[in-house]
């Protein structure tokens, strides 16, 4: 197996594939979001609002969850020892 080291005009040529690719990518980018439907800022609102509330509910029932647990694992624990 003969490995070949890349020549200084071959590693430009990689540099500027990279470069060219990065600003397709962007200009990609920027064309599909003129595509987006945005929502209106009040639905936006309320869309948020709903999910920081959820966020607090699951928190909550994840910390009960997690406390009960805690104290069964803890008095079978008690019960072996």
């Amino acid at each position: 197996m003969i490995v070949r080291a890349e020549t200084t005009s071959e590693k430009i040529d990689v540099r500027r594939n990279v470069i060219q690719s990065i600003k397709d990518y962007v200009k990609d980018v920027r064309v599909e979001m003129t595509k987006v439907s945005w929502p209106p800022r009040a639905e936006l609102r309320e869309s948020t609002m709903v999910v920081i509330v959820m966020v607090f509910i699951m928190a909550v029932f994840i910390g009960i969850v997690d406390r009960a647990l805690s104290y069964a694992f803890e008095a079978f624990i008690r019960l072996l020892g």
